[in-house]
C-alpha cells in the first residue's frame, strides 16, 4: 500500500506541504550478522530501509511487522527497540512531491518466516549486507541517517560502532 488512508486524506487537506509522521524502521539481521536493505522503486537516491508509517490504531511495533509483511512478505520478530529518532535527517521528499518529517521508531528484527522478496509495489529490489559493505554503498539519507544513528554504518575504518 503506497500510501495509507489516513495519510491520504492528510494530502487531500494539505497537498505536498510537510506532514510530520509517526513511522517504524526495521532492520532485519540474519545469523550471519547481514543487514536487510532495499530500494523503493522511483527513487532513485540509494539503498533503504523496511519500513512505513504508524497507521491510526496501531502501535510502532505492530507497524514494523506490519511494513514487513507487506514490503517484503515476511514474518518477522522484533528482537529489540534501537531508538526514536526525528529531526531534519529524517525528512524524505517523494518522487511526486509530497514531503514527510518521520519520526521513527527503530527495531532490529530477524526473520522468522518466508524469504525476503521486493513486493513489487513499493520495491524494486533487496539485498542482504555485511558491515564493511555498507560503507561501499550508496545509502538514502534516511537510511543513512538511521544507520548512523544505530551504529550499523561503519567508520572510515570501516568498523561498525554496534
Amino acid at each position: 500500500m503506497p500510501m495509507p488512508p489516513y495519510v491520504a486524506r492528510l494530502r487531500a487537506a494539505v497537498g505536498s506541504e510537510l506532514l510530520l509522521l509517526p513511522s517504524a524502521s526495521v532492520l532485519p539481521v540474519d545469523p550471519a550478522d547481514r543487514l536487510l536493505l532495499v530500494r523503493h522503486r522511483g527513487h532513485t537516491d540509494g539503498w533503504g530501509l523496511v519500513g512505513g508509517a504508524v497507521e491510526p490504531g496501531e502501535s510502532p511495533a505492530e507497524a514494523a511487522v506490519r511494513e514487513a509483511r507487506e514490503e517484503i512478505g515476511v514474518e518477522v520478530r522484533l528482537c529489540r527497540l534501537l531508538d526514536v529518532l526525528g529531526g531534519p535527517d529524517f525528512e524524505v521528499t517523494y518522487p511526486h512531491g509530497d514531503r514527510a518529517a518521520y519520526v521513527t521508531a527503530v527495531y532490529q528484527a530477524e526473520i522468522v518466516d518466508g524469504t525476503p522478496l521486493p513486493d513489487g509495489d513499493e520495491l524494486d529490489d533487496v539485498g542482504w549486507f555485511d558491515r564493511a559493505e555498507l560503507g561501499t554503498l550508496t545509502l538514502s539519507r534516511f537510511a543513512g541517517a538511521v544507520l548512523r544513528a544505530v551504529g550499523w554504518y561503519p567508520d572510515s575504518a570501516g568498523r561498525s560502532e554496534r
